[in-house]
């Protein structure tokens, strides 16, 4: 009675919060791109479900479920860390680690961390555009605390509060935000999955700091020059929330090989739409190859230029040594096709106690 009291609540409130936020992820999009902030939180840190694309929204399992939805994170055996590092686009570098932790009555808690490295960048001034030979380096980060429970042997919940921080020099803007998910399976091989999670819902962040000031010589007041600092006022800006429904279907070839088809459709609040495709070919838990393709919707028929620089292929590779006593030490690779920018390569490692 008080697993059931507990999935109703739970879903009674993810439904309330799809409900609120239904209009800005069926609406707008491609007219509102470029109007919301924080859009880091939109790039998948993690090496093995970055190189399918976010398909498994309904099968991901583990630490990296925190991203794609985290009701998957209900799927870790007692204790997993995890470490990725990203090559995003140029020179900019991602580094992202998580540690999850099983607890009694299938729950499970996790804390996630994500960094973005922009290198030293130059300063430049009105005087000055050509540089005034100091640098400086943006600081844009995330921590994310997350928990989940399976509730039956068919359904999990989970939801994640993310802590988000973003500064340069004198300038800073914070915020928090929610993710929300619940998985469900069925078959006789639990092979049938279905997922649904609703992400980055939270309120507006907006920079403060004296970096928004500008200095100016007023010379018109009776005829003498002296310096003002006029305080500029910035916007508050939307994080860019979207809405993940997916479903997967697991073949089994004896007890050796799976081969998994994933589909997603992917609901954004300000950008395209887009629908992804996946496959994946499991040899045990040793060795796992896959690869998707994302689709980015038009708003009309005679219109369909890109928006994103991610939307196309990106495949992947995993491979998990067992240790002994019961250790697993696992290797991930993705790759993700970007268009016209360098394309992204993740390299992660991962360890289950």
């Amino acid at each position: 009675m008080f697993m059931n009291n507990g999935i109703k609540k739970f879903l009674q409130v993810l439904v309330l919060l799809v409900s609120l936020h239904a209009t800005d992820l069926s609406a707008g999009n491609e007219q509102r791109s470029g109007q919301a902030g924080a859009t880091e939180l939109l790039i998948n840190p993690w090496a093995r479900s970055s190189g399918w694309g976010g398909v498994n929204t309904a099968s991901v399992s583990g630490i990296e479920a925190t991203f794609v939805n985290v009701a998957g994170l209900s799927g870790t055996q007692n204790i997993e860390l995890i470490f990725s590092n990203t090559s995003w686009l140029a020179d900019i570098k991602i580094n992202a680690f998580g540690v999850a932790k099983t607890l009694d009555s299938d729950a499970v808690l996790a804390l996630t961390f994500m960094s973005m490295n922009f290198g030293a960048i130059d300063v430049t001034t009105t005087e000055l555009p050509e540089g005034t030979g100091g640098t400086y380096s943006p600081s844009y980060m995330n921590a994310g605390f997350s928990y989940a429970k399976k509730f039956t042997d068919n359904i999990s919940c989970g939801a994640t509060v993310r802590i988000i921080s973003e500064s340069i020099p004198d300038l800073k803007a914070s915020g928090i935000s929610l993710d929300a998910g619940v998985q469900y399976v069925a078959g006789d091989d639990q092979q049938i999955k279905f997922g649904i999670t609703l992400k980055n819902v939270g309120p507006k962040m907006k920079f403060e700091g004296d970096g928004n000031d500008v200095k100016n010589t007023n010379s018109s007041a009776h005829g003498q020059d002296y310096q003002m600092t006029y305080d500029l006022r910035v916007e508050a800006f939307e994080l860019p929330s979207l809405l993940s429904i997916g479903g997967a279907y697991d073949f089994y070839k004896e007890e050796n090989h799976r081969l998994t088809l994933a589909g997603n459709f992917i609901s954004n609040s300000f950008t395209k739409n887009q629908m992804i495709t996946g496959v994946e070919y499991a040899y045990k838990t040793h060795f796992m190859l896959r690869t998707a393709y994302a689709y980015e919707g038009a708003m009309d028929d005679d219109k369909n230029d890109q928006t994103t620089t991610l939307s196309g292929l990106s495949f992947g590779a995993s491979f998990e040594l067992p240790l002994r006593n019961g250790t697993n030490f696992g290797l991930d690779y993705s790759y993700r096709a970007a268009n016209p920018l360098q394309a992204p390569n993740s390299i992660g490692v991962r360890v289950t106690l």
